[in-house]
């Protein structure tokens, strides 16, 4: 038996040798083979990347032949020109291709649809311009009356207002060809009227006169305002207080003489009120505008006045104007204004509700004649300041704890909400009350919309059972440094304070100033107290136990005396 288990020992040994060393060759040989197969798994991974790479520059090369783009735009760069009527002239337009790609056969062709709308003469029967190709990121410049067709003629009706050139301009990439209509501003200057009698006779042709503005203390701050004749200017003058801006008078014409015969009538705006005198945004007023005829001779008559505001306002989409009648006709009608006399006008305005805290401009524009029926024209801007008042709320108060002693302190919170279109500078906020004492709390600046919190901590200083005994004082500065307070009222209880009490539980017996004594008979009463206590339960006890007793025994006598009767009747 031992012998057979040895010999199969021998064989399980031989079998796990060859199993070890035969399959090692073999996986030698399968691992050649792996390595061979991963080369050439990365051959092909390798090209099929080269593969990739040429499809994906093949599409990108698409991508940057779809996407390329001609973009041109018209007088970058380029300051307004002023014309002035009668001269001679250039135009020179800059035409932009902001574009990756180059714009071919560029054509630029000036949109005239009424001759009115064009300041030069129309002398020329083609105005087109050939710019031939710009580049991407060039620009060219189309110039109107610098060949040998002579200067632009700029015409001398041109009333001194600004104009809007609308220009046609084509091109193509090279396979497809496109449109697009672009345009321009450009000023104009009116001939200025001039007496051709005595020097200085009459009155006198200054430019930009002003008046002293807003007599009789309106809201409107004063201001005099110069400028060239015919342009706008800016009259608010980055400031809050208003102004007043006057051009000169220009001559359109008319029957029955010419201004060669009198004075040339200058009608100006000598300043302007408003009711209430502080306009508010979002609220009507009205406006009353003072005018003096400065002529000392010729008299003015059948007045029309226009009034425009520009389009202004927080909102992004915003393009009403600043002011709109209340009416819904801004012109105004007057018979006239004697020699050296003064009338006034005036209309109810609207102001739009978003304006912010500034003067908004009103351009005044004028139309009379005088006693030839000789046609005058001017204009007149205003300043009118507008302000924007702070608008917020407060939060619910909360106060912890509701009620407090004289002496202890309070926590009061609350937030501050800024409502309004404004910004609240230098923010502070303070408590009082006859009840309790607080320090200021400084917030700093509330930008429009957002939230403030009040986190303050006052003292108990009287009692108070009244409703609305505190008051939130809340201060703030706006852009000009004007203080504007505004008080919360709330509630709270201050009560007396309580005082301490001693409840022990047994009285506390004064020694005597005599000795010790007293202290002894009160331990001896003690003793005596506590003995009897003991004695009286030692004694309830064996009462308890005695008279237990005695019961039980009487119960096992009558049990007994039933025993031997019911075995005497057996």
């Amino acid at each position: 038996m031992k012998l057979y288990k040895k010999a199969g020992a021998l064989i399980l040994c031989a079998a796990l040798t060859f199993a070890v060393c035969a399959p090692g060759g073999a996986r030698a040989e399968a691992a050649g083979q792996e390595t061979e197969n991963v080369e050439r798994a990365l051959s092909q991974e390798t090209d099929k990347q080269e593969q990739t790479d040429q499809t994906t520059g093949q599409e990108e090369g698409q991508n940057t032949e779809t996407l390329s783009r001609i973009t041109l735009s018209v007088g970058d760069g380029q300051k307004t020109p002023t014309y002035k009527a009668g001269a001679k002239a250039e135009l020179k337009i800059n035409v932009a291709n902001n574009g990756n790609t180059a714009a071919q056969n560029v054509r630029i062709t000036p949109v005239v649809e009424k001759p009115e709308e064009w300041p030069f003469e129309m002398d020329q029967l083609n105005y087109d311009k050939s710019l031939g190709e710009i580049g991407a990121g060039k620009q060219v410049a189309a110039v109107w009356g610098n060949d040998d067709s002579g200067k632009l003629s700029v015409r001398s009706d041109v009333t001194g207002k600004s104009y809007r050139l609308t220009f046609k301009i084509t091109y193509d990439d090279g396979s497809q060809t496109y449109e697009t209509d672009k345009y321009v501003f450009v000023r104009t200057e009116a001939k200025k009227t001039s007496s051709s009698g005595d020097k200085n006779t009459g009155d006198k042709n200054t430019t930009g006169s002003t008046g002293g503005g807003n007599t009789g203390g309106s809201g409107a701050g004063t201001g005099i305002v110069s400028g060239d004749s015919g342009s706008g200017g800016d009259i608010s003058g980055g400031g809050y207080d208003g102004g007043v801006y006057n051009s000169d008078p220009v001559s359109l014409g008319g029957d029955g003489g010419s201004a060669a015969d009198a004075s040339v009538p200058r009608v100006i705006v000598t300043g302007f009120d408003t009711e209430p005198a502080e306009v508010k945004a979002g609220d009507d007023f009205k406006l009353i505008v003072h005018l003096k005829n400065t002529s000392k001779k010729t008299a003015v008559s059948n007045m029309l006045f226009d009034l425009q505001a520009p389009a202004a306002g927080t909102d992004e989409a915003a393009e009403a104007p600043a002011f709109l009648p209340a009416s819904g006709s801004s012109s105004i009608y007057l018979d006239g204004i004697p020699a050296n006399g003064t009338k006034d006008i005036s209309i109810e305005l609207n102001s739009r509700a978003d304006l912010i805290r500034k003067p908004y401009s009103i351009t005044m524009s004028m139309k009379y004649e005088n006693s030839d029926a000789v046609q005058f024209e001017s204009e007149s801007s205003l300043a009118i300041p507008v302000n924007q008042e702070a608008r917020f709320e407060f939060s619910d108060i909360e106060i912890m704890p509701d009620t407090a002693e004289v002496g202890e302190e309070a926590n009061i919170t609350c937030n501050i909400y800024n409502l309004g279109r404004v910004k609240m500078y230098n923010v502070k906020v303070g408590f009082e009350g006859d009840a309790i004492e607080g320090e200021e709390q400084f917030l700093g600046n509330l930008e429009s919309g957002a939230t403030g919190m009040i986190d303050g901590i006052v003292t108990a200083v009287a009692e108070s059972y009244e409703e609305s005994n505190c008051k939130l004082v809340l201060s703030y500065e706006d852009d000009s440094g004007n203080v504007t307070t505004a008080e919360q009222e709330f509630t709270m209880m201050v009560t007396a304070p309580q005082d301490d009490m001693v409840m022990d539980d047994m009285p506390v017996m004064e020694e005597e100033d005599g000795g010790g004594h007293g202290g002894l008979i009160v331990g001896i009463v003690l003793a005596v107290i506590i003995l009897a206590a003991v004695i009286a339960v030692v004694i309830v006890k064996r009462r308890k136990k005695r008279k237990q007793l005695s019961e039980e025994e009487e119960l096992f006598d009558e049990v007994e005396r039933s025993a031997e009767v019911e075995s005497g009747e057996s």
